[in-house]
């Protein structure tokens, strides 16, 4: 039993730890957006190809680091807290769906230099956006209840 208190102490840290990580890759991925957004009308010149291809970068690091950060033991059903559990059977499927849309978004613009027709850019970043508000209101019901104390053991 001595263990256990020793772990459930450095299973908080971690979990906190990557929740932050968490956050902080998600607000480069949005600080991207923006500046990406404020570009329009978008024409294929080079700076716009380049940040284009770094926000997409971004995006797919949010993505990955999202998935390891916290929805690994959900996907896997190794989370045993039943708090925790609920509210991944609530907020997960839709997380998944956004994470399609995501991962399409990346495979249409992550084209490094040679991506030249932006026709649709704007209106494909309005609906990524749109994707990611719904994404990081689902994400945060679920940190908060990760980040409750009660939901540690």
């Amino acid at each position: 039993m001595p263990s256990d208190t020793h772990t459930i102490p450095e299973r908080r840290a971690r979990s906190h730890q990557e929740i932050d990580d968490l956050v902080e890759c998600r607000t480069g991925a949005l600080s991207l957006y923006s500046e990406l957004a404020s570009r329009q009308p978008f024409k294929p010149e080079q700076d716009t190809q380049r940040l284009l291809q770094t926000f997409c970068e971004r995006l797919i690091d949010y993505t990955a680091s999202a998935h390891f950060q916290l929805y690994r033991h959900i996907d896997e059903n190794r989370e045993r807290r039943e708090p925790i559990r609920a509210i991944a059977d609530q907020v997960y499927p839709n997380i998944s769906e956004i994470t399609q849309k995501i991962l399409d978004f990346n495979d249409k613009y992550d084209c490094e230099d040679h991506c030249g027709d932006l026709s649709h850019l704007a209106d494909d970043l309005s609906s990524l956006g749109e994707q990611l508000a719904d994404r990081i209101e689902l994400e945060d019901r679920l940190i908060e209840i990760l980040a409750s104390p009660r939901n540690d053991n």
